[in-house]
């Protein structure tokens, strides 16, 4: 069965491929070039890759069955990940089936623009006296003599006689370290840059910088195309278990894609690629240990053990970087399983191990990354959220992208932004947040989190707010754009089993909130500050977090400070700072890894957590 072809055409993208009968139709979306939104990792869970078959079409699986209606399974709807082709097929791909390509993607560093005092890499220009009769030192004891002790590698050492003669011993030494990596011609000083790199589980964000004055050159950013792998960490582990390529696979992924963004950031700098002579990455435990090919498969099991704790130094071609061929790169060193270099970053790049006042910083995201900063102690913990804030397991939920509704507000009736001001498509996590809040400020959603029907509603809810509130086959939904104001011309709603999925979320991240500060004896009222890090927690609105319970609402919201990419951050620091690198390594192993899932009060808190606090 699999010798034989069968020809695919995706409309209406107008593109037809030829594929070996049995595969399944997400595979060869993906080798046409076609990028699916795939968030559970093509196990047929989410719904997302929604599909219509309009010639050939197989019979429904069990999981279409449970997200398709009779009569969209009659008309050929589908899902591409539980779609085995057997014969010649045309499919219609609707655009809210595609990996948006445009996403909000927070490349905002602040706070950190200080002037690299100790780059891990200097240039030293250099006129050497050339050897004669009376001065026959041998080669680089004369490099030497002029730059300071130096360690040299075979393959620069069979280089350097043929240079220095030809450049008549003149030129400029690269030292990283006390490495000598080059001696170029001519004076090269000011090209001297680093590459600093958010390694997100769902977007990259990278920064060029200049190694002479620490000042940032070039932004770039995209999409983790791992995501067409899966959309959370511990699918992208177990796709390393079942694939014997799959961790070089999602190595390779990553790598082109960095790759890429290093001919932006050098193109938008003016500078050459060989002019990056250092490389700094910053990511969550998993991303950094495939970013660098290593064994991931402890981390998808009890008790959660990363390869390395440590930052490590490697040569960046080692990974397949295109740079400077003898340049460096650096990882951030990890905390634990689940609080890897983004949070060590974090740490660095917010100054919070130097708080006088009991401060909290926070990375919400599918993995939600807390550290309490207390009477000159770090403890730091990783509570699972789930996927919600990214808009999984959200009937209309989505990703941060073009379409999506990203703010929520109620003046009179209901109102919402959309990203890229077009037609809605779904729901991005922030306007989920937005959504819980106000649904509880007009009594729609009680504290336990329960729909209201239309005909149980407070007599004083405002008409527009009272007419969104439907029930269909028996489910209470809320509306919130009507068929009008879609892209799709389907209504986007918030249901029941989405405000189920929110409590969860937020509860997750709240509970961990609640025991790292038991254990140091405080109650979120100690709290001076609040810092709200990373991509998604950037966007949220600091009344409506506190609103639902997501943050302390105990605290005066001028408190929470938002703190921009700290990992991004982070990463900078120590692509210009050797004494950052140090900085890192001392924080990451003086913070007290807290692991939630043996503290005997997690469940409590978690269970107490998932009751929205009363109202304001």
């Amino acid at each position: 069965m699999h010798d034989r072809e069968v020809a695919v055409t995706f409309q209406p993208l107008g593109k037809t491929v030829r594929a070996a009968a049995g595969t399944r139709l997400s595979e060869i979306a993906a080798g046409a070039g076609i990028a699916l939104d795939l968030p559970c990792g093509g196990e047929g869970i989410c719904g997302k890759c929604r599909v219509a078959v309009r010639r050939g079409a197989p019979p429904p699986g069990a999981a279409e069955q449970r997200v398709f209606s009779q009569e969209e399974l009659g008309k050929g709807w589908r899902l591409a990940c539980q779609t085995v082709v057997r014969d010649a097929m045309t499919v219609v791909v609707p655009e809210t089936s595609l990996l948006a390509s445009y996403h909000k993607i927070l490349a905002d560093v602040r706070g950190t623009t200080e002037t690299a005092i100790d780059p891990p890499v200097r240039k030293q220009y250099v006129e050497l006296p050339p050897p004669d009769r009376k001065n026959d030192e041998a080669d680089l004891l004369r490099i030497q003599r002029a730059v300071g002790p130096i360690e040299v590698g075979l393959e620069l050492a069979r280089e350097l006689p043929g240079r220095l003669r030809r450049e008549a011993f003149r030129g400029t030494a690269v030292l990283a370290d006390r490495d000598l990596i080059d001696f170029e011609a001519g004076d090269t000083r000011a090209m001297c840059h680093a590459a600093a790199f958010d390694i997100g589980t769902t977007t990259l964000v990278g920064m060029l910088v200049d190694l002479n004055t620490g000042e940032e050159l070039a932004i770039a950013s995209r999409l983790n195309p791992q995501t067409a792998v899966g959309d959370d960490v511990l699918t992208r582990i177990l796709h390393t278990q079942k694939d014997p390529a799959g961790l070089a696979e999602l190595q390779e992924m990553v790598v082109a894609a960095v790759n890429e963004m290093i001919g932006e950031l050098a193109a938008d700098a003016d500078a050459p690629r060989e002019s990056i002579y250092a490389v700094s990455f910053s990511g969550n435990t998993t991303m950094q240990q495939l970013l660098l090919a290593l064994d991931s498969r402890w981390l998808g099991e009890v008790p959660f053990v990363p390869a390395a704790g440590r930052g490590l130094l490697v040569e960046a071609r080692t990974l397949g970087l295109r740079v400077h061929p003898r340049a460096r790169a650096h990882i951030l060193p990890v905390i634990g399983g689940f609080v890897g270099g983004d949070t060590v970053s974090g740490i660095l790049a917010t100054g919070l191990a130097a708080a006088e006042s009991p401060s909290l910083l926070v990375d919400i995201g599918t993995n939600g990354e807390i550290v309490l900063a207390a009477d000159g102690k770090l403890s730091a913990a990783a509570t699972a959220a789930g996927p919600a804030f990214e808009g999984a397991r959200i009937e209309h939920g989505m990703r941060g992208a073009r379409g999506a509704i990203e703010r929520v507000t109620v003046d009179g009736g209901l109102q919402f932004d959309v990203i890229g001001n077009v037609p809605a498509i779904g729901i991005c996590g922030s306007a989920l947040i937005d959504l819980g809040a106000e649904l509880l400020r007009h009594r729609i959603i009680s504290p336990e989190g329960r729909m209201a029907a239309p005909d149980q509603l407070p007599g004083d809810v405002l008409p527009d707010m009272r007419n969104r509130v439907v029930a269909d086959n028996g489910q209470v939904s809320f509306l919130v754009a009507a068929e009008t104001e879609t892209a799709t011309g389907r209504p986007v709603v918030l249901t029941q089993r989405d405000v189920r999925q929110l409590q969860l979320a937020s509860g997750a991240i709240r509970a961990g909130i609640v025991i790292l500060l038991r254990r140091a004896g405080l109650e979120p009222r100690d709290l001076k500050q609040v810092l709200i890090a990373g991509g998604f927690g950037n966007f949220i609105r600091r009344r409506n977090a506190q609103r639902i319970g997501l943050l302390p609402n105990e605290i005066d919201p001028k408190c929470i400070r938002y703190e921009g990419n700290t990992s991004l951050a982070g990463a900078r620091l120590t692509a210009i700072s050797a004494s950052a690198r140090a900085a890192a390594e001392e924080l990451a192993r003086r913070t007290e890894h807290v692991d939630l899932a043996t503290d005997h009060g997690f469940q409590w808190a978690f269970a107490d957590a998932m009751i929205f606090p009363e109202g304001e």
